[in-house]
């Protein structure tokens, strides 16, 4: 397994036999993608540069967390069931025995993406705004979630795509251009609201909440294999709009935390400046100190 672990680990940087080109352009619809989601939240990346670290640190500890804790739990978990059902009955049962790989999946990444979030938080003393918390889960969410659509995207370069699949095969053939454009925005959503709840101080409430998210659309991959087993069919289109639409509604949960939140506080500097009192956008003690 430790070979095939670090092979998963290369991939993400090496791309044997891919123009450098189309390299760059994976890197570069990677980064546009990420972009469109991180302006919908407008975080303060340039006000604070320290930020940029977060990103960083994100994207490469939860490549790490799924390298070396998610591929061995699933690979555990799969040879259990291996040795309890025979494939036939795994087969039958794939809708029951698919959950807990997906589970893995949204508990392990969800949680090392809060990594950052944690740190900043004791190092505040615990106290950061839930302002500062969507921004910090916004920025970790959507840097692991660009890597992962560089990975993506090479990968699809190195299989043969060029310009001729969207001729060929119509929305098939952008499928997975499409499911990492929706999927940043899950990535980036998901972070965000157990940013938010870390500063509520809620944080494994919402820490659970955001790996459920994240598990309710990689259960789409499940429900596929279930149907395409059982009934020959591939319902590659289907899950796809799954994963827009899932992505959809958790961004617009995020999204009017965000700007709500900003709402809010303008009418507080409203309220204290009629008071007679200096308005401020944040309570003092709320402001993370670099």
């Amino acid at each position: 397994m430790w070979t095939e672990m670090i092979a998963f680990l290369k991939s993400f940087f090496l791309y044997p036999g891919l123009k450098l080109e189309w390299m760059l352009i994976g890197i570069a619809v990677a980064v546009v993608f990420g972009a469109l989601w991180l302006l919908a939240h407008w975080p303060p990346l340039f006000k604070k540069p320290w930020l940029w670290a977060v990103a960083v640190v994100s994207a490469f500890l939860t490549l790490l967390a799924v390298t070396f804790i998610q591929i061995p739990l699933q690979y555990w978990v799969g040879l259990a069931l291996t040795n309890f059902w025979d494939q036939a009955t795994i087969i039958e049962w794939l809708l029951l025995a698919g959950a807990p790989s997906v589970m893995i999946s949204g508990l392990v990444q969800e949680g090392s993406k809060m990594v950052p979030m944690v740190v900043w938080w004791w190092r505040s003393g615990r106290n950061i705004s839930p302002m500062m918390g969507l921004a910090i889960g916004a920025i970790a969410g959507a840097a692991f979630g660009i890597l992962e659509a560089v990975w993506t995207n090479n990968s699809m370069f190195m299989a043969g795509w060029t310009l001729e699949a969207l001729q060929t095969h119509g929305f098939v053939g952008i499928a997975g251009f499409w499911e990492r454009f929706f999927v940043i925005g899950l990535h980036t959503s998901v972070s965000a609201l157990a940013g938010y709840g870390l500063a509520k101080g809620k944080g494994w409430q919402f820490y659970l909440i955001a790996a459920g998210l994240h598990t309710l659309l990689n259960y789409g991959v499940v429900v596929r294999q279930y149907i395409y087993y059982m009934h020959g069919f591939d319902a590659l289109v289907h899950v796809e709009v799954w994963v827009a639409v899932v992505s959809v509604l958790v961004s617009v949960w995020a999204l009017l935390l965000r700007w709500g939140r900003t709402e809010e506080a303008e009418m507080e500097q409203v309220a204290e400046t009629a008071a007679g009192e200096p308005p401020q956008s944040e309570p003092p003690q709320a402001e993370p100190r670099d």
